[in-house]
């Protein structure tokens, strides 16, 4: 398993937590997702899907991830 954290632009209420937690959560391979306003601990098994993958997941709501480490 890999952890990532991300820092999230463009969230700016428990609204916005909700919908990246689910959206990081619906994808296949990631196992843990801890959101908060303006970041993203993600914990995902690399064999099932990339950091791009996870990337685009936040962006595809709206928001914009602006570094990932």
């Amino acid at each position: 398993m890999n952890k990532v954290t991300l820092k999230i632009e463009g969230m700016s209420c428990g609204h916005c937590v909700k919908a990246v937690t689910e959206a990081l959560k619906k994808l296949v391979g990631v196992t843990d997702a801890e959101v908060a306003i303006g970041s993203a601990t993600v914990t995902f098994d690399p064999g099932q899907v990339t950091l791009d993958r996870i990337k685009a997941a936040v962006e595809e709501e709206g928001y914009r991830v602006v570094s990932a480490g």
